[in-house]
């Protein structure tokens, strides 16, 4: 038993946990999007998101702490966390405690020893913990993985994969806080994302270099790192996370024994949900002249190569499954073990940009 499923043929029961950009923009609307979930209760303290979450799902509850919702565990299936960062792992806990499965905004936690006991205490409940790694639905990365599938590259040598953007003035907000407390910076919030999916494709790393660098005046955490993996299997990662990339390289570049793929441009889910736009015909599609392309010995930017067509990104298939799983009918689609092995990599890659020195996991 995975889950505490509701009466079969009925929605399961989910509370959100924050209504800030990951409640608001990602969790709500892929929520309400999914056959077999039903959004009942929104949790914020703040009245302008209060009336936000009403005015876009008229029929929620909406709570002002946690504690609310955890009081009412047994009207609710599933708790979604998409709270600050140094929330997680208390909120976690608590609803795993209420007998509530859990899906929690990456990252997990700050450490990978916090991900695993909040694993082992999910085991013990029998409980589903999930970690919202939605970029393992992106387009590209789908596209990419039917590539390595059908051996259209060979062997890999090596994957380069940024996430880069170029924001030289800062925000503000606990993001770009340099608290430790509050688990801010690029490596846990896009490095969470490159190395997730190094990870999902070549396996376990068995060394961790990095650069964590601060750029901006006043930023108070990492703005700019890069890190070099080695995956057991011999592939070789070279991951970017930057917000001061004032020219963006290609999303993904691999280069294998046969052929290299390069694609450039993020992408469109996270754009068309910020914009309003919800799934359905169409959803997560991207037009030809952004296709990647795949060849040798040439550069796609000079007309080299084969363009790819792209599959259409999925971020709903996450939520599909989150449900499957729930009702015993499919696995977990990202477990709090696999967040973990992610974790080792980023305390790693602090370690090696602190002190200068590759890392052995």
């Amino acid at each position: 038993m995975t889950g505490t499923p509701g009466t079969p043929g009925t929605p399961l029961r989910v509370g959100l946990v924050g209504y800030g950009l990951a409640g608001s923009v990602f969790h709500a609307p892929l929520i309400a999007a999914t056959e077999g979930l039903h959004l009942d209760t929104v949790v914020t303290s703040n009245p302008e998101r209060q009336q936000q979450a009403r005015t876009e799902f008229p029929d929620i509850r909406v709570a002002a702490t946690p504690e609310e919702l955890f009081d009412r565990a047994a009207e609710l299936d599933l708790i979604v966390i998409a709270s600050p960062n140094k929330t997680h792992v208390p909120l976690a806990t608590a609803a795993l405690k209420a007998g509530l499965p859990v899906v929690v905004d990456k990252p997990v936690a700050g450490t990978a020893a916090e991900a695993r006991e909040l694993a082992a205490l999910a085991e013990d409940r029998g409980l589903l913990l999930s970690v919202f790694q939605n970029r393992r639905w992106d387009n590209d990365f789908l596209t990419l993985q039917r590539l390595l599938a059908e051996g259209e590259l060979g062997d890999v040598w090596r994957f380069e994969s940024r996430f880069e953007r170029w924001r030289p003035q800062l925000k503000g907000g606990w993001r770009e806080s340099g608290d430790p407390a509050e688990i801010g910076g690029l490596l846990y919030d896009l490095g969470s994302h490159v190395v997730d999916q190094a990870l999902t494709l070549f396996g376990p790393v068995t060394t961790v270099y990095a650069e964590s660098v601060v750029r901006r005046a006043g930023a108070e955490t990492d703005d700019d790192t890069f890190f070099a993996l080695t995956h057991a299997n011999g592939v070789r990662s070279h991951l970017y996370a930057s917000a001061t990339a004032a020219q963006l390289g290609p999303r993904f570049r691999v280069l294998g024994s046969k052929a290299g793929y390069v694609k450039y441009g993020l992408d469109p889910q996270e754009a068309d949900l910020r914009e309003g736009r919800r799934p359905g015909a169409g959803w997560g599609t991207e037009p030809e002249e952004l296709y990647g392309r795949i060849g040798a010995g040439e550069s796609p930017l000079t007309g080299g190569g084969t363009p790819v067509p792209t599959l259409p990104g999925d971020y709903p298939a996450y939520y599909a499954a989150v449900t499957r799983a729930l009702n015993d009918d499919g696995p977990n689609p990202v477990t709090a073990l696999e967040a973990a092995a992610a974790l080792d990599v980023i305390e790693a890659a602090r370690r090696s940009a602190r002190d200068g020195v590759a890392v052995t996991l």
